[in-house]
């Protein structure tokens, strides 16, 4: 397997200057709208901070990460904060995909299955800077054939960001000129709209979700592997979200259901799963996260069918938070407090024929692979 030399964020960083665009003095990019202010990294194509006004004014950033932009590459639990995962993001089930009759292998990073396309995923690796102005900027990668085990055909990608207003949006388009290969990408962006200041509470439950159009469910083994059923979130049901405004993500705490929701034989609470998102009318808000707290809302819109949430499971208590965010005594990212919100196609849908997704999943000679999504940020 291919293995990439470690480069340094800001060793990245002085490559991109060389070239014309310069970042902040502490390695960010930073692109802004009278009401946001992103700052970006090169490494994963990362967004670091994300600031908005909560309901007194106030400048929220309301994403997780680090202060220190060199500790996203030796982080040793890599969570993939804010990044581009690819090719191919979600699971493989059982490390192998199959294209016209030919078997490939892929790393089993994942028990026995493959997540994000492996160990050398695109969160991993530097992103070319190819663009930078006030309010948007550009990454590149170009991804050479089984640099992630069993990915074939060298891929070229660009993500690009821009905010005007209050919404950031995110395009990202990739091709494959050599050979038909998985490409499903998204947008791994982690949330907590109050910044770790509420005193009640650091946990993600006081935050509501609602997703109109996001009934159905892919149901999931203990691994977090979809089955191939396909679930119906009843009204009241643990992961109902589309019934009306204002659930929140804790409705289900303290039911049975609540600890195996996400798998892992009940050793997690919450959520680790996929939403269909079924007939939404084109440009409509697919999902809605807000907090009383701070009173920030931020909806979706997406020309993707499903959406991941993940309510931050597996964190524990060993990661920092950011200086722009936190308490005197909160400083860390602890469990269950943030929720993971993403965009893309069905999980190992090119492993499920009978979902009619696995033509989406793949792109080939000609054609051209396009994600598109926004995040707009307002008041309850």
């Amino acid at each position: 397997m291919y293995t990439p030399a470690v480069v340094s964020v800001l060793a990245a960083v002085a490559a991109a200057a060389a070239v014309g665009h310069q970042p902040d003095k502490d390695g960010r990019y930073t692109i802004s709208a009278p009401g946001i202010k992103a700052q970006f990294i090169p490494y994963g194509a990362t967004l670091t901070n994300l600031f908005v006004k909560d309901k007194k004014g106030k400048e929220v950033d309301v994403v997780l990460g680090y202060d220190d932009v060199d500790y996203y590459p030796i982080d040793p639990g890599h969570p993939v904060y804010n990044a581009i995962p690819g090719r191919y993001v979600n699971r493989i089930g059982h490390g192998r995909y199959t294209i016209d009759s030919q078997t490939f292998l892929t790393e089993q990073n994942d028990g026995n299955n493959t997540l994000h396309s492996g160990t050398n995923n695109w969160s991993f690796r530097d992103f070319e800077v190819v663009g930078y102005t006030k309010d948007s900027i550009t990454f590149a990668i170009h991804d050479a054939s089984n640099s992630s085990q069993g990915m074939i055909g060298d891929v070229d990608a660009k993500v690009t960001y821009s905010v005007a207003g209050s919404t950031w949006k995110i395009h990202m388009e990739a091709s494959s000129p050599e050979a038909l290969t998985p490409i499903m990408l998204t947008q791994h962006t982690y949330f907590n709209l109050d910044a770790y200041r509420d005193p009640k509470t650091e946990r993600i439950w006081n935050h509501t979700l609602y997703m109109p159009y996001s009934q159905r469910y892919l149901v999931a083994d203990d691994g977090a592997l979809p089955t191939g059923e396909i679930g119906v979130a009843e009204p009241g049901s643990i992961n109902d979200f589309a019934s009306a405004e204002g659930i929140q993500l804790g409705h289900a705490s303290g039911t049975p259901e609540f600890p195996g929701n996400c798998g892992a034989g009940g050793a997690c609470e919450g959520y680790n799963g996929y939403f269909l998102i079924d007939d939404a009318p084109e440009d409509a808000v697919v999902v809605s996260l807000a907090s009383p707290f701070s009173g920030i809302k931020a909806d979706l819109r997406t020309d993707q069918v499903g959406v991941v949430i993940y309510s931050c499971n597996w964190f524990d208590g060993s990661g920092p938070l950011k200086k722009t965010q936190g308490l005197k005594n909160r400083t860390t990212v602890t469990r269950s407090s943030c929720v993971a919100i993403e965009a893309h196609d069905y999980v190992d849908g090119i492993n499920h024929p009978e979902w009619g997704r696995k033509e989406a999943q793949l792109t080939g000679p000609g054609e051209t692979y396009t994600w598109e999504s926004s995040w707009e940020f307002g008041l309850l």
